[in-house]
């Protein structure tokens, strides 16, 4: 099975192609036929299944078609696809999908992404003239609807991402609010990892005459790492020492015998530039593979890497999903992951279709809270090793204490009610004692 015998267009096909996927995972290989023929979707699929893909490229091709083309040569764009999501972590990823496969486009659409925990007007901004493709938390949403900054009145078709961590996070009145905003002619799909009452209720009321697709983890081995053929080793070292690190793991084959490529995750594009100069410098072959590459700068790169023209492939968070790497022997998590899901999604990448793989990852002193939580989430038990000649001399940062109002440890934030007290709105607290 290929992209194009979905009935994908040659020049998405190629896109996916591009981003590193040679065939469809079983979700996309029956979403994307169902989404191209205008249908509801109600799917059920375990994370890193590709989902993401699943519905992104048939929207694409819906909005290309020459029957859907709308009077949008102008400066303002109707809203034709909304997706909602209910973290900013999947916003930004389903947004930088999207972009990347919008790059490849000759006709490209105006896609933009919104979240809450920061400054609403620079998301005003640029909504001014509208968007083609808008990715949102619902909260935010919200806000800028009734900023007048967005209208849903034109929206055609409607995604709700992991519906069932939409509505478990508090987020039903806000959805509530949100649909009634919208079209009742329109195309949903609803993708979830569960289908627990609330999120089965909330499909019958939105979808109309849906196909059911649902591919559990089992079905879809194939395209997913099994934590038994991966070795997990969790690493302290100085932050400062990490590079130094690397470059012994990988000149002394620490990391794994006949250990000839990883790829190593960092947290920033910049990180991924210096790292990369240095080990290069050093003798060692490694490269960088980040979302300010264009796209064919990032298949030649994927592609040389793939060919073992390259030994270390330095990253973010761009390949930690939907690129298989057949036989990839070991990962890198020089910095940590923002989140634990994300660590199995960096770890996935190797130990795949029944071969082995390493999983390294530094800890630093100023990490470590972090890096328990991540084990504890994950259910993991990982002993941190200490490598001769690389034992941590820094020391952990002091725990995070409450200052002015702002941040602090969880039971010691202001709530609203303090807040309005502080600003002489609501009358003191009577004195205890």
């Amino acid at each position: 099975m290929s992209f194009d015998s979905l009935g994908l267009s040659p020049t998405l096909a190629t896109s996916a192609l591009d981003l590193g996927l040679a065939d469809p995972t079983p979700i996309q290989t029956q979403a994307i036929p169902a989404v191209l023929a205008g249908r509801d979707l109600w799917a059920c699929a375990p994370t890193g299944s590709g989902k993401t893909l699943a519905y992104l490229l048939p929207l694409l091709q819906r909005w290309l078609a020459p029957s859907a083309k709308r009077a949008h040569t102008g400066f303002v764009r109707p809203l034709t696809t909304l997706i909602l999501v209910p973290t900013r972590e999947l916003a930004l990823q389903v947004h930088e999908s999207l972009s990347d496969l919008g790059r490849t486009l000759r006709d490209q659409p105006r896609s933009r992404v919104v979240y809450g925990g920061v400054s609403i007007n620079p998301q005003m901004m640029q909504l001014r003239g509208s968007a083609d493709f808008l990715v949102a938390t619902p909260g935010r949403l919200l806000d800028l609807v009734e900023h007048n900054a967005v209208r849903l009145n034109t929206v055609q078709q409607l995604v709700l991402d992991e519906a069932d961590r939409l509505l478990d996070q508090g987020f039903a009145e806000e959805l509530n609010r949100v649909l009634a905003l919208l079209p009742s002619r329109r195309q949903t799909l609803l993708f979830s990892a569960t289908f627990p009452q609330n999120v089965e209720a909330l499909a019958g009321r939105l979808l109309q005459d849906p196909v059911r697709v649902q591919v559990d983890a089992d079905r879809d081995a194939e395209h997913s790492a099994s934590p038994e053929n991966i070795s997990q080793r969790a690493i302290a070292v100085d932050g400062t020492r990490r590079t130094q690190l690397l470059r012994q793991l990988v000149k002394d084959g620490e990391a794994q015998p006949g250990w000839e490529r990883a790829l190593v995750f960092v947290a920033k594009r910049h990180t991924a530039e210096m790292l990369a100069d240095k080990l290069y410098k050093a003798g060692i072959y490694a490269t960088t593979f980040h979302g300010d590459m264009s796209q064919g700068a990032r298949k030649e790169v994927l592609d040389q890497f793939k060919a073992k023209r390259w030994q270390l492939l330095i990253t973010t968070d761009l390949a930690a999903r939907g690129i298989d790497i057949a036989q990839l022997p070991a990962v890198i998590n020089y910095d940590l992951p923002r989140s634990p899901a994300d660590y199995i999604h960096r770890i996935g990448r190797t130990g795949r279709a029944g071969h082995a793989g390493v999983a390294i990852t530094f800890v630093t002193p100023a990490d470590s809270a972090h890096w328990q939580l991540i084990c504890k989430r994950n259910q993991l038990d990982i002993t941190l090793e200490q490598i001769a000649g690389f034992e941590p001399t820094e020391a952990p940062p002091p725990p995070p204490v409450a200052q002015d109002g702002n941040g602090g440890i969880k039971g010691r934030r202001p709530s609203k009610k303090d807040k309005l007290r502080a600003a002489g709105l609501l009358p003191s607290k009577p004195a205890q004692g």
